[in-house]
């Protein structure tokens, strides 16, 4: 399958930090798209939009921000049930190396650094901490240039990555991100489960993998990642079948064992509590988002 998806080349010029639109809409018409910059997107009085961001959906309510660091993290806003004629929308797009590396490292930054990192996937904030950088937000859309807007926004990403109620959109398999813990036991499973998801993964593989008993690792897996071993690698899986839908003219049954699953009912099933449809309607409503180009 031929990828449709638009690559779009954003105003942002090599000599600024960032490029700022704030615009007043009525209509949601671009399509589905990936730009190689990091970008901050918020919305109001947008009730009823529908935002995708790579095997993500999702019915926005009045106010709606994420933030997209991932390259190739396909996402759009469509209209959806939204009627209103005042819908606002202001978007900030910035390259990587607005913030180095090393100051990346450096301890006063690690909640941006850690912030940037989970956005690969695609980030939604929730309503509170929209509330808290609402004003600043509003404020730079109004003084878009020099140094003081500079210091404003990093001060606003600043802000953001002090919530710990943002919620990944995308599936890291999905978005090809890799994942990684700072437990290094975590890390080492959770790269062999990467590479091995297409097969049967036994609880007592990955127990001994880190030197542990099989009941003392699954407790230890699920404190640290918040979900159940078997939750994890479904997920793992279901995202990389919704990739393969999408990137493959494979047939849904050859997906479904590719990607581990041992019926296509039992996938079928799954997929559709994962993604709120079955697989093939997940791959015909994608279609529709793109833009041959």
């Amino acid at each position: 399958m031929e990828s449709h998806v638009m690559r779009e080349i954003t105003p942002l010029s090599d000599g600024d930090c960032f490029y700022i639109a704030d615009r007043c809409k009525s209509v949601f018409d671009y399509p589905i798209h990936t730009h190689r910059e990091f970008e901050l997107n918020f919305i109001e009085h947008a009730e009823g939009v529908i935002r995708t961001v790579g095997d993500s959906s999702e019915t926005i309510g009045d106010y709606d921000l994420v933030l997209i660091t991932g390259p190739e993290l396909e996402h759009v806003w469509e209209q959806g049930s939204c009627t209103r004629k005042d819908i606002r929308e202001i978007t900030i797009q910035f390259t990587s190396d607005i913030l180095p590396e090393s100051l990346l490292r450096k301890n006063q930054f690690e909640s941006i650094r850690r912030m940037l990192e989970r956005a690969r996937c695609g980030l939604a904030f929730p309503l509170a901490a929209i509330l808290k950088v609402y004003a600043k937000l509003n404020a730079l859309a109004n003084h878009k240039t020099g140094f003081h807007a500079v210091l404003d926004f990093l001060e606003i990403l600043y802000e953001l990555s002090l919530c710990d109620d943002a919620r990944p959109l995308s599936s890291s398999a999905f978005a090809r991100i890799e994942a990684h813990s700072e437990s290094r036991r975590v890390d080492k499973v959770q790269q062999y489960i990467a590479h091995h998801f297409h097969e049967d993964i036994r609880l007592e593989t990955l127990a001994e993998l880190v030197g542990m008993t099989p009941v003392a690792f699954s407790r230890f897996f699920h404190q640290r990642t918040g979900r159940t071993l078997s939750e994890y690698i479904i997920e793992m899986r279901i995202g990389s079948a919704a990739r393969m839908l999408i990137d493959s003219t494979k047939t849904v049954a050859e997906i479904c064992y590719d990607c581990g699953f041992n019926t296509l009912s039992n996938f079928n099933r799954l997929f559709r509590k994962q993604r709120g449809c079955s697989p093939t309607e997940f791959r015909e409503n994608f279609r529709k988002k793109k833009l041959i180009v």
